[in-house]
């Protein structure tokens, strides 16, 4: 029997320009606002980051291995022994709207818990863009991160 080897993806359309977009992602102060509650650094080519998220007491080091201004973020984080890679990408569909893609890849464990580790990806990263859209659009930050699991 062949071995899982899923990819995790979501996307959404947001209504800002690609530079906008981007640097949501990029910038801690901004992502603080739709994602994790803390940061230790920036989205730069070769950081070394500590993200957390003070409602769960989660935390995620993270390893920024390649930027692109305004195009692509993939960094490294989880176990890294054996780490997932995220891949944002950012493409722009006019001067004031850019198509957003999340896709991790590198799940490893049973097809069961890859399988729920994939279905959890994709759950998570549809609540980040959607609390992203809702503050780049409408300045209103949903706290549906913080809310997706309430204790």
């Amino acid at each position: 029997m062949e071995k899982l080897n899923p990819v995790a993806s979501a996307c959404m359309l947001i209504r800002r320009p690609a530079e906008d977009a981007f640097q949501a992602f990029a910038d801690p102060t901004v992502t603080s606002r739709f994602w994790y509650s803390k940061s230790s650094g920036a989205m730069v080519p070769g950081a070394e980051l500590h993200w957390e998220w003070e409602t769960y007491g989660a935390t995620a080091d993270v390893r920024v291995k390649e930027v692109e201004q305004y195009r692509l973020i993939r960094f490294e984080w989880g176990n890294y022994a054996q780490p997932t890679t995220v891949e944002l990408k950012f493409t722009p569909r006019s001067a004031n709207a850019t198509f957003v893609e999340v896709t991790e890849t590198g799940f490893t464990g049973t097809d069961d818990e890859t399988l729920q580790w994939v279905n959890d990806t994709v759950g998570g990263f549809s609540t980040v863009l959607c609390s992203m859209k809702a503050l780049l659009e409408h300045g209103i930050e949903l706290n549906a991160v913080p809310d997706h699991h309430p204790a």
